[in-house]
C-alpha cells in the first residue's frame, strides 16, 4: 500500500521528546475526507485524550469542504482514534505517568483510509530546545561541509 503524507506537526519534534510512535485510524465523515484530500487540516495544536476508555483527538481542525452545503460538520469536534482495546490500555498507563502526552505527529493516507501517527511525548525545557537547535545546526554544517569536499 501506499502511504501519501498530508501533514506533519514539525512543532511536536521541537516542543517534545518522542518516546515510542503508534498508529490509530481516524473516524471521518465524507466531507472532511474530501476536505483533507485537498491538505485542509491542521493537527498543530491538537493532542489525544481518553475519555470513556476510548481515544479522540481533540484541537485539530478540518475545514469545510467547499461544495459540502450542509453536511459539512463542525471544524473542531473531537474526532475518535482508533486503537486495539491492548494498545489503548497500554497508552492510558503510559500517559498516567508524570509529564507524558499523546501528540498527533503527523497524518497520512494509506491506501483510501486517513491515519493518525501518535507520540508518547515528554516536554522539553528551554535549554534541552537550544541543545536540539545546536545540534541541528551542526550536523547541517556538516553535510555542507562534506557536499563542498566532494
Amino acid at each position: 500500500m501506499t502511504e501519501k503524507l498530508i501533514t506533519s506537526n514539525r512543532r511536536a519534534y521541537h516542543e517534545y521528546f518522542v518516546m515510542e510512535k503508534y498508529e490509530a485510524g481516524l473516524v471521518l465523515t465524507g466531507c472532511e475526507v474530501k476536505s483533507i484530500r485537498t491538505d485542509k487540516i491542521n493537527i498543530n495544536d491538537a493532542y489525544a485524550v481518553f475519555v470513556q476508555g476510548e481515544l479522540f483527538l481533540r484541537g485539530s481542525r478540518v475545514n469545510p469542504y467547499d461544495k459540502g452545503s450542509y453536511y459539512n460538520s463542525d471544524i473542531t469536534r473531537d474526532r475518535k482514534l482508533l486503537l486495539n482495546k491492548s494498545e489503548i490500555n497500554k497508552l492510558i498507563g503510559k500517559v498516567q505517568e508524570k509529564g507524558f502526552t499523546l501528540v498527533p505527529l503527523s497524518a497520512y493516507f494509506r491506501g483510501s483510509l486517513v491515519k493518525v501517527e501518535l507520540g508518547i511525548c515528554k516536554g522539553k525545557h528551554t535549554y534541552d530546545k537550544r541543545e536540539s537547535l545546536k545540534q541541528r545546526d551542526i550536523a547541517r554544517d556538516t553535510e555542507r561541509r562534506i557536499k563542498e569536499f566532494r
